[in-house]
């Protein structure tokens, strides 16, 4: 069950954290993984990891932002491999501030990255799979289902993340194109180590606990768990699936309220 083999799967964001993740299980399963990422390290450490366990990758360093480099690259993929069957759009930025505190500058880099990057993917993929089907997967957040204290601008461009997975389900449903969005809640990415060693310098394990046990579960999520509910949506076996978004977040948003 959810084999991946012979599908062309990109994945933006694919270099760290939970794209990372994806792009493992992903190989694993049988995917031709093709990774976009800024980070050229992680990119390519990545594909590396791929390709020593016998399969097949591709590393593009891409800027989501770049309308016009997202299009070099997928026509980069298509030359090498025909088609694309799969897109994960998980490249995406955090901010912390409220609507008052929140800079003009920082907005505009939030919905650049989470929202923009995530159209201009759509955009030069959509016409590839509408030629004989595919799965689109968008990376939302449990932000836009309750109220998170300092998160205004990720928390604005969440939602749109997830307007735009019900859309486009709509859009392309006669062209057998599926699209969902998953919606985690705290994973420890490096994005979290990173976050506690600039705010709470020698305090990291202490908040890294405190951090935790805001999930009713009483940990954060793996990125490897959020990984194995993308693999599920993307397969043959979630067909029937389109338009949905699943909250994978260690009860926080139905056990936190």
């Amino acid at each position: 069950m959810f084999r991946l083999d012979n599908k062309i799967a990109l994945i933006t964001g694919g270099g760290s954290g939970i794209g990372k993740a994806v792009a493992l299980c992903f190989a694993r399963q049988g995917a031709v993984v093709c990774i976009l990422d800024m980070d050229e390290t992680g990119g390519n450490a990545v594909a590396d990891e791929i390709r020593q366990q016998q399969g097949e990758a591709l590393f593009l360093p891409c800027n989501v932002c770049d309308q016009s480099a997202v299009q070099q690259a997928v026509q980069t993929i298509v030359d090498r491999y025909a088609t694309i069957d799969i897109l994960v759009n998980n490249a995406g930025i955090a901010h912390i501030g409220t609507a008052e505190t929140t800079q003009p500058a920082d907005f505009d880099r939030l919905m650049n990255v989470n929202v923009k990057g995530v159209y201009h993917c759509l955009h030069a993929v959509l016409p590839i799979m509408k030629q004989k089907g595919g799965v689109i997967l968008n990376m939302a957040s449990v932000a836009t289902s309750v109220g998170l204290a300092e998160r205004f601008a990720y928390t604005t461009t969440k939602a749109a993340v997830t307007g735009m997975t019900l859309s486009v389900a709509k859009d392309f449903l006669e062209h057998k194109i599926r699209c969902n969005s998953v919606s985690p809640g705290r994973v420890h990415t490096p994005f979290v180590d990173g976050y506690l060693q600039k705010n709470y310098p020698g305090r990291e394990a202490e908040m890294f606990e405190v951090l935790s046990k805001t999930q009713p579960i009483g940990r954060m999520g793996k990125p490897e768990e959020i990984a194995h509910l993308v693999l599920y949506l993307c397969s043959d076996e979630a067909s029937f699936i389109t338009g949905c978004d699943y909250p994978i977040d260690g009860g926080f948003i139905t056990l936190n309220t």
